[in-house]
């Protein structure tokens, strides 16, 4: 009963927990002995041990001294080894009449010694291969890019080899195997441009193929031979073989090199910064052995490829990050000159967009949203911003936004990948770069959802590598490492940003305060200092007029005159004072009944107009929410000043009404007087802006200042209308709030 499982449904404890590492067996092909540092004594040995070492072996190895095994000639050779724990051996010894290559590493089990012969048809040293990998060396800078030094070394590791095939390839983020490059004889099948599934190497096997560079199967169908006694005496454990060259490889391996139709294998790996970028894989279509000084020079071969390749991705990661960092330092500078760095953002797009190569960016911060390019909506940017707020890291990258978190398929035409940074700690504020949905056809060796199967309760590989190709959809370009570390500098670039503009703000609010200080202060002096004085000047002209009945009628003018400019300025103090008192002064906010505010404006306003022939044009006002008292002020200076401007019609048309709109209230004054220019009306909230002249229309000019700081105070808005001679129109909007929403 054979049944094919997808990774997905697979249990890959099973590769998890096999004991590649501690097999308890070797390949047949060579002899292992476990030697006692102290007193240098066989403890372990492999059951093949006394037949390929000869008589001197006797009826076991295990208890020999390293002389007794080897012979005194080999043993002084092995010897001088033994004081340098850190490094390797490898010498052709004669051992009991045999020609021997020997291996050797110590480990804290004991040192290991590993004995093969030399196959027959392999008569070349080490010295022999150097000439070939010099050239190969001469040769690196002729080769333009990665894929084409590949193909180069696939030729070189062949010729080395002599292997039927030689892949190159080299690990994707999820350890996905893409061949790059390839060298055959034809015996084998091409497998050039394929893709290999990241099951047919598990975790753990990419860490022995890290720890251990190089690993040779001479013939896929051998009968390993097991090691004796079958724990270490020592200390009770499995001899740990991740360092031996014979040791004995998975079955599940073995099984699926038989399906390939390779019997014999050897692996180089491919490390840049320690790290397992790829592998060169030898195959071969029936059992070949490989002598030690072709497999060292794969080896060195292979350390060659690795730093060349490394040198070659850290040049480019270089040039990136040249490029993508004097792309911030002149968007940072754009940045600086605005008012925020969202806003900084936004105006400087393209910059923004280059910082990571995106096709879409977005920023986040406190509910408002900038974006630029193709961004999915705020809607849709709030939802992932609270998603990766739960996840609680600094930034996140994906290039499969839909694989990862299913409920966001909807973007991926914008956003399947998405790198994010974190500008807060407290909200879910973030920087977005985004990349659209790029479909492409992939090409593996068979197919990967049938990468394992399970075989009468046992793990097997899958038995086709035919060309298999796959749709994928739902993932972007891949960010590279130098887009991603561009992105994580520019994060910290903009938290210093707004941590100096928070500093600033900081020194300014103190600056503030200190002004306040001294307004208040200033504030006192004119309140009790000059309002005094203005009294008493109309209190003595009124006691003059009283007591000198005799006054002629020009004496009589100038007094009127000296009230009516101490009147005046008394007025103007009291109107500086509540323009610079608005500011600090706290909203009493509550429900407003604007169309009873009105009415009791016209009520107050009736005596002094008495005499005048006014058409009030009063509809119904929508109700707001504010402080009552600061609006009845506010619609009190517009109407007034209604009035005031059209004192000279008869009838002086006053019309006064409100519009519902679904986020804010608004108000809306109108008369037919004297009107203005709206070449000035950018004046007529100024402090003592004028558009007509004092002698013919009185008011201290800061009325409508007024009135415009006590609607901004309620986040609403102000604007006037008006033509020479045609009237004038005010309009001003409050923002609905809680249930005037709601209702």
């Amino acid at each position: 009963m054979v049944s094919a499982v997808s990774t997905s449904d697979l249990d890959l404890d099973l590769c998890a927990q096999e004991p590649i590492r501690i097999p308890g067996s070797i390949q047949p092909h060579g002899t292992l002995v476990v030697v006692d540092p102290e007193s240098r004594r066989i403890v372990q040995a492999s059951a093949n041990a006394k037949a390929l070492l000869g008589d001197a072996a006797g009826s076991t190895v295990l208890g020999l001294s390293l002389t007794q095994l080897v012979g005194e000639a080999a043993e002084r050779q092995i010897h001088g080894w033994f004081a340098n724990p850190d490094s390797s051996y490898l010498r052709t010894l004669d051992i009991n009449g045999q020609r021997l290559q020997v291996l050797g590493h110590q480990t804290a089990q004991g040192i290991i010694l590993e004995f093969e012969q030399p196959p027959a048809s392999e008569g070349e040293t080490l010295e022999a291969y150097y000439p070939r990998v010099g050239r190969f060396m001469e040769d690196l800078p002729a080769y333009e890019n990665i894929a084409e030094l590949c193909s180069a070394a696939a030729r070189e590791f062949r010729q080395i080899s002599g292997f039927n095939r030689v892949l190159i390839y080299r690990f994707d983020a999820e350890w996905n195997g893409e061949v790059l490059a390839e060298d055959g004889d034809g015996v084998l099948p091409s497998y050039a441009g394929l893709r290999f599934p990241a099951t047919d190497i598990p975790a753990q096997a990419r860490e022995l193929y890290r720890l251990n560079r190089l690993r040779v199967i001479p013939d896929a169908n051998y009968t390993p031979v097991p090691l004796g006694p079958p724990l270490h005496p020592a200390d009770g454990m499995q001899l740990d073989l991740s360092f031996a060259a014979l040791r004995s490889v998975s079955p599940v391996h073995l099984q699926y090199m038989r399906n390939m139709g390779t019997l014999a294998s050897m692996s180089i790996s491919v490390l840049v910064d320690d790290r397992l970028w790829g592998l060169v894989s030898c195959h071969n279509a029936t059992p070949r052995r490989v002598n030690a000084q072709a497999r060292t020079a794969c080896d060195l071969l292979g350390k060659v490829l690795s730093q060349h390749i490394g040198a070659r991705e850290r040049g480019a990661y270089a040039a990136k990050r040249i490029e993508l960092k004097r792309i911030e330092s002149e968007l940072l500078a754009k940045i600086a000159a605005n008012d925020s760095f969202q806003s900084g953002l936004a105006a400087n797009a393209s910059a923004w967009l280059k910082i990571a190569n995106a096709s879409g960016a977005a920023v986040l911060d406190d509910d408002a949203v900038f974006t630029a390019g193709a961004a999915p909506s705020p809607e849709r940017l709030r939802a992932l911003a609270e998603k990766l707020q739960q996840q609680n890291a600094d930034s996140f990258v994906t290039d499969s936004l839909a694989l990862q978190w299913p409920e966001f398929a909807d973007i991926v035409d914008v956003a399947s990948g998405v790198l994010a940074i974190s500008i807060s700690q407290l909200h879910p504020s973030y920087i977005f770069w985004f990349r659209p949905e790029v479909q492409r056809t992939v090409s593996w060796a068979g197919d990967p959802h049938e990468a394992k199967q399970v075989e009468h309760e046992r793990l097997t590989p899958r038995n086709s590598f035919a060309c298999w190709k796959e749709q994928v959809k739902n993932r972007a370009l891949t960010w590279s490492q130098a887009e991603i570390d561009g992105a994580l500098d520019f994060r910290s670039a903009i938290i210093n940003f707004v941590l100096r503009r928070a500093e600033e703000r900081a020194e300014l609010t103190s600056q503030l305060q200190r002004s306040n200080r001294e307004l208040e202060s200033f504030s006192y002096s004119v309140s009790h200092d000059l309002r005094a004085p203005f009294r008493h000047i109309v209190g003595y002209t009124q006691l003059l007029r009283d007591r000198e009945r005799s006054l002629s009628q020009q004496s009589q003018h100038y007094l009127d005159s000296i009230n009516e400019a101490a009147a005046s300025a008394g007025q103007l103090v009291d109107d500086l004072l509540s323009f610079s008192q608005l500011g600090r002064t706290a909203l009493s906010v509550s429900p407003v009944d604007m169309q009873k505010v009105v009415q009791e404006i016209v009520r107050s306003v009736e005596p002094d107009v008495r005499d005048r022939h006014i058409e009030w044009r009063i509809q119904p006002l929508p109700s707001t929410t504010g402080d009552a008292g600061l609006l009845r002020q506010a619609l009190f200076n517009i109407i007034d000043n209604a009035l005031k401007y059209s004192r000279d019609r008869s009838p002086a048309v006053i019309e006064i009404r409100g519009e519902q709109r679904p986020s804010e209230s608004v108000y809306i004054v109108r008369d037919n007087g004297v009107g203005f220019d709206m070449a000035y009306a950018h004046k007529l909230f100024g402090v003592f802006q004028r558009l007509h002249r004092m002698e013919d229309f009185a008011g201290t000019g800061i009325g409508l200042a007024l009135t415009q700081r006590i609607v901004e105070r309620h986040g609403g808005w102000i604007e006037a209308r008006g033509a020479v001679d045609e009237g004038a129109e005010f309009r001003f909007g409050i923002p609905r709030k809680g249930d005037d929403v709601d209702g």
